[in-house]
């Protein structure tokens, strides 16, 4: 299904209004704007408290289930929708801007103008959500859909414009595949910023699409962890383990693993030991994940045991997995429960984290409060854009994305006079 004017038409039809897409940006462009931010986050509040009373789980609950994410995370993110959470996030991401500067040059916010969102397939980029983004800035919208949207995100809009008619003509949404660069890159000439959402190889595709005159807003993949000193409490732990289970560990703020400020192979083992406990408490008490990726995270577990690699311990059972591990590189987990344990002392976190960059995100940091000031200097001075305790994908309205604000990177500042 594709989303033009506020109408839900077949994909058959696609090419026949993709002819005219432009020109339509054009002249809505031309007149003058009748898109604010009251009107979006009006709508939005309207359509969240439909969300909220379970009108739409029809739909979110198998989008749910095949990202394996909670039903109690969705609704915390669904809370961004809410009217108090964007007006908050309008005021923080885009503040106050002083209209007349000492010079008498005025000074106003405007849109960048139209957006082609490419969004990636997890609920963490919900793709809903990234087009409000755009919107809030005022912009004209193009959604590529990810495989597996399942007609989510095509309702959720058309229910906006519903709630908000003036809205049918900033958003269009799109059900391309990758493979069809031909109409990719004519939405790529038609924008004036590209966001993408994805890991490497999609900004790097993005990037080769766009015209150099075009800006590229990247939300890549990127790759979260815990950062634990000796004094780590299990009720620590325990917080930490409840996100694991509760995230799976496939949002970019999930927790892949666990650094131990130590040099001390036993206290590494003790440390993996108690945390292997505490998911296990956790994973009775909030169900198992998904049976076919335990089925897939045990074949390939058990041949890591066989093969018997050196320096690793492993604690499994039940699906879930701790591997302690000899080597400090930061890497991708099994995922769904299975959770690396490696040692890095405070001396060796730049120089070990740094070459990751942009990779980074969420560092859970569990620690004493008088060690807190010194490991988040090191943590930030390596890349990290994000310290949390244990609860690493919890949300919070108003909070830079990836080190940055989205309504600014999606506005422009005019100057006249």
């Amino acid at each position: 299904m594709i989303l033009m004017h506020g109408e839900i038409i077949s994909s058959e039809m696609e090419s026949k209004y993709l002819t005219g897409l432009y020109e339509d940006c054009i002249r809505t462009l031309a007149r003058p704007g009748t898109v604010t931010a009251e009107k979006v986050i009006n709508a939005c509040d309207a359509l969240y408290r439909r969300v909220k009373s379970g009108e739409f789980d029809a739909l979110i609950m198998p989008v749910l289930q095949m990202s394996d994410i909670s039903y109690e995370r969705f609704a915390d993110m669904a809370r961004l929708f809410s009217k108090e959470e964007l007006e908050y996030k309008c005021k923080m991401e885009l503040g106050e801007l002083t209209e007349t500067l000492k010079s008498g040059i005025r000074r106003k916010r405007y849109p960048l103008g139209i957006l082609f969102h490419i969004a990636a397939g997890n609920v963490d980029g919900l793709p809903a959500y990234s087009v409000i983004e755009g919107l809030l800035a005022g912009n004209i919208n193009i959604l590529k859909l990810p495989a597996g949207d399942n007609g989510l995100s095509v309702r959720l809009l058309w229910e906006l414009v519903q709630c908000e008619p003036d809205l049918k003509d900033y958003i269009y949404v799109f059900d391309v595949p990758s493979a069809d660069v031909g109409t990719l890159k004519a939405f790529a000439r038609m924008a004036d910023g590209i966001v993408v959402w994805g890991g490497d190889e999609a900004v790097k595709a993005a990037r080769e699409m766009a015209d150099v005159t075009t800006k590229i807003i990247a939300w890549g993949h990127k790759l979260s962890f815990a950062y634990v000193t000796e004094s780590v409490t299990d009720a620590q732990l325990e917080v930490l383990a409840r996100h694991v289970c509760t995230t799976n560990q496939v949002l970019c703020s999930s927790c892949q693993g666990i650094f131990v400020d130590t040099e001390d192979r036993e206290v590494l083992e003790e440390i993996g030991r108690r945390f292997f406990a505490l998911l296990q408490k956790a994973n009775r008490e909030m169900g198992r994940a998904d049976m076919g990726m335990r089925g897939k995270n045990t074949i390939r577990l058990y041949t890591d045991m066989l093969e018997k690699p050196a320096g690793q311990t492993f604690f499994s059972a039940d699906g879930v997995s701790v591997i302690v591990k000899e080597d400090n590189e930061l890497e991708l987990s099994y995922l769904f429960r299975n959770v690396w344990v490696k040692a890095l002392s405070r001396e060796q976190i730049v120089p070990v984290l740094k070459k990751h960059k942009n990779h980074l995100q969420t560092c859970g940091l569990l620690c004493k409060d008088e060690e807190r000031e010194v490991l988040e200097d090191k943590l930030i001075r390596a890349g990290v854009v994000r310290l949390t305790d244990g609860n690493m994908s919890r949300t919070v309205a108003g909070e830079a994305h990836d080190g940055t604000y989205p309504l600014a990177e999606y506005s422009r500042i005019v100057e006249i006079g």
